[in-house]
């Protein structure tokens, strides 16, 4: 259960602070979309998403968005941005992530993750040694790919609280 643990648990990327990340001599992001940065469904970042990369790039943090999704559905979120992205990532096996820090040349230990799942995002970063960086989900419904994987992952959350592992509330 251990490497289903985050480092860090936020409301959302919001309060991920790209000056903080830079104090604590981070250089790179590596972060989900779906559900993460934007609802599964919607196409393009909203505006907030777009001064988030903006301040990330600011404070001089590259940022990677790295996707289970298609390589339309990523393209196209990531086309506008600017941003660099790996589609079909295959999370959680470390491939994606390792290509993530070797594309923005950053080591593992100057680079977090930041995703809204357990058993893909968490336990993916976890098993390389970032620092990872669990968000509540930024839509109330998922991909229907993704359905089982909440459920999973509200039973080991459930299972993470009784035995004091955890003591923030997951409102997903």
């Amino acid at each position: 259960m251990g490497k289903l643990m985050p480092n860090e648990f936020v409301e959302s990327i919001h309060h991920i602070d790209p000056e903080e990340l830079k104090k604590r001599k981070i250089r790179g992001v590596i972060t989900d979309l779906d559900n993460t940065l934007v609802e599964w469904n919607r196409p393009d970042a909203t505006p907030e998403v777009v001064e988030w990369f903006r301040r990330l790039r600011q404070a001089g943090i590259q940022v990677t968005v790295v996707s289970n999704n298609n390589r339309e559905r990523v393209h196209r979120f990531c086309e506008p941005l600017e941003a660099r992205f790996i589609w079909a990532a295959r999370k959680p096996l470390g491939q994606a992530f390792m290509r993530a820090v070797r594309d923005m040349n950053v080591p593992i230990e100057e680079t977090v993750v930041v995703g809204d799942q357990l058993f893909t995002d968490i336990l993916g970063g976890n098993l390389l040694g970032f620092h990872t960086i669990l968000v509540v989900p930024v839509a109330q419904t998922d991909g229907i790919l993704t359905r089982f994987n909440r459920l999973l992952e509200r039973i080991a959350l459930y299972w993470m609280r009784r035995k004091g592992m955890i003591s923030w509330t997951n409102k997903s």
